[in-house]
């Protein structure tokens, strides 16, 4: 059963997704997850999301934890791995189903493309509390609740043809973050009913990361801030569960030069590529540092940065470590 944990250490965590290689963008946010880990001397947890399995690959996990360790990076205990844990994920799932808060869904993407359309941030009316906050939307076509009518009792579609659609509440949500300062959203104008599972019958990233981070006793949540929009659907987790949500920190992305995230178009920036051609960990580290926090006072220079050792700009970084003072600009990588 899941319960609020009266941890007093507070629990950080870092969570690759083994779907391919670590690139730049990774290091940067895996980095600043660990120096705030351990400015407030706090656990830090390996966890391997490996639930999206038609997109995993059998060498990344492997690939995914020589990476942390060439940048210094040292997480404590054993690796978590989400696929180890469905028992976990479908205890949950029953108790959705048995109080209606999923329905069985058997529509494909192109039935919700042609029956909606995408939603208009414009349209929203916010609150006057929340008139200073940001207002987040999905990226994604709003799914117009056509298989909604659904409640327990029902016959269930054919197995294998449907994956569990969360019934969005409709209040208004707000949280802080950290790095993007007040956020807010309109579940069901903003996000609608998203999935909790996977045609296959497996949990979806949105709820296994709630149980995963509730049963590890998560306190804080350090991620990418295209993540922002899965932080509204997460928490209506938190929630119906009553439990209290970790503190969030979305970090800006690192983008090629057309201003979208990175990937291959933009060149080779795995991690394992930069370690195969003898590129010192120290130099990516002192990057994300100054990407971060701009020119710090008593830092190497760009052309000095060999000077400190991996283990000093650690301590260095960790010594100094400011939420407040992490740039809310995306990083620009040509």
């Amino acid at each position: 059963m899941l319960t609020n944990h009266n941890v007093a250490t507070p629990v950080c965590r870092l969570a690759p997704s083994p779907t391919g290689a670590q690139h730049l963008g990774n290091a940067r946010t895996f980095l600043l997850a660990y120096w705030s880990a351990r400015s407030q001397n706090a656990q830090l947890i390996l966890r391997i999301e490996d639930i999206d399995s038609p997109r995993v690959k059998p060498w990344a996990t492997v690939q995914a934890i020589e990476d942390l360790a060439w940048l210094g990076i040292e997480h404590d205990g054993e690796p978590i791995i989400q696929t180890q844990r469905t028992e976990l994920y479908q205890n949950l799932l029953d108790r959705l189903i048995a109080d209606d808060r999923v329905y069985p869904c058997t529509c494909s993407r192109k039935d919700i493309e042609t029956a909606s359309s995408a939603p208009h941030e414009q349209s929203i009316t916010r609150p006057n509390q929340l008139a200073a906050a940001r207002t987040v939307v999905a990226e994604n076509t709003l799914y117009p609740g056509t298989c909604s009518g659904w409640h327990p009792g029902d016959a269930f579609p054919t197995a294998g043809s449907y994956c569990l659609r969360w019934r969005v509440d409709k209040t208004w949500m707000q949280f802080d973050d950290l790095v993007a300062g007040q956020v807010c959203c309109k579940p069901d104008e903003s996000i609608g009913d998203f999935p909790v599972t996977r045609k296959e019958g497996v949990a979806a990233y949105q709820l296994a990361v709630v149980v995963d981070d509730i049963d590890a006793g998560v306190t804080e949540v350090v991620r990418g801030d295209d993540l922002l929009v899965s932080t509204f659907r997460q928490m209506q987790i938190y929630d119906y569960l009553g439990i209290t949500h970790p503190t969030y920190a979305h970090v800006p992305l690192v983008v090629g030069e057309d201003g979208r995230r990175l990937a291959k178009r933009h060149g080779d920036t795995r991690l394992s590529q930069y370690r195969e051609q003898g590129v010192a960990p120290e130099s990516i580290v002192a990057w994300a540092a100054r990407s971060a926090f701009g020119r710090i006072d008593g830092f190497p220079s760009e052309t000095e940065t060999a000077d400190w050792t991996l283990a000093r700009w650690h301590r260095e970084m960790i010594e100094r470590f400011d939420w407040a003072k992490v740039s809310r600009d995306r990083v620009q990588h040509s």
